[in-house]
């Protein structure tokens, strides 16, 4: 079984976001990249597959030269290679993304690397378009099934399960697939220290996709607006304790 995972550098989940002064890219001089939570699992998903089925992986990103730090972390975790698609650090809107992919894919065939299994995040922790997967599955005119939170290979079968308004909802698709999956299919391991030297040996291959304008357009970015935040003090001493014991109440981790 040969797997191919794809994941997108993003600011670190969580971290406190600020923009530039032209309001057009994220000031990231204090802020930490990593792969969403979503694609973290899908690394896992691919690590486990490759364990039980036997084959190879490959981790795959479209991103910056900086983004090799987050393809070490998935070759860290258990995936034997990895490639770069390599830009000048401008975001590529989904329909540009997934053609870059797609090319990539396409050359992988051609050299003899046909993948049984593409897995992606269900969306990215930044952009949240979950367009990408949908698109790479309908241009290499494979079936595809998203949102997956439990998935079995048997007999070049991919059973997909995801959570539905009235419950489990199971998916039997033939291999080669596209599948999309959700944070709680697994829990990810840590890249171990053993892990991250053999990374370091692992192959990288670099391909300098041409950007292609059209498409969507950004305009700017804004942040939304921020929670406010109230702060009551109950008292100091001995002489807060009632006002403790009555919000314990309030809040019902104390009988009445």
């Amino acid at each position: 079984m040969n797997i191919l995972v794809c994941v997108k550098r993003v600011p670190v989940t969580g971290g406190r976001i600020s923009l530039t002064a032209d309001q057009q890219e994220i000031d990231t001089r204090f802020l930490g990249f990593t792969v969403s939570p979503h694609e973290e699992c899908a690394v896992e998903e691919a690590v486990r597959l490759i364990e039980a089925h036997e084959g190879s992986s490959v981790v795959l990103t479209l991103g910056p030269e900086a983004a090799l730090e987050q393809l070490r972390d998935a070759m860290a975790m258990g995936i034997d290679r990895a490639v770069l698609l390599e830009t000048d650090g401008r975001e590529w809107d989904p329909g540009a993304t997934a053609e870059a992919i797609v090319q990539a894919v396409q050359a992988q065939r051609a050299a003899g690397g046909e993948f049984d299994l593409i897995l992606l995040g269900n969306e990215a922790a930044d952009t949240g378009d979950y367009q990408v997967a949908i698109r790479v599955a309908h241009v290499l005119g494979l079936p595809c099934v998203s949102g997956v939170k439990g998935l079995e290979i048997r007999d070049r079968t991919a059973v997909a399960k995801r959570e539905g308004p009235r419950g489990w909802e199971v998916f039997q698709v033939g291999l080669p697939a596209v599948i999309t999956v959700k944070e709680g299919i697994n829990l990810p391991r840590y890249p171990s220290i053993p892990g991250r030297l053999k990374a370091k040996k692992k192959p990288v291959e670099r391909v300098m996709p041409e950007w292609r304008s059209g498409g969507l357009q950004k305009v700017r970015l804004k942040l939304p607006r921020e929670q406010g935040k109230e702060v009551e003090v109950l008292g100091k001493g001995p002489e807060a304790a009632p006002e403790v014991v009555k919000v314990l109440r309030e809040l019902g981790v104390i009988p009445p």
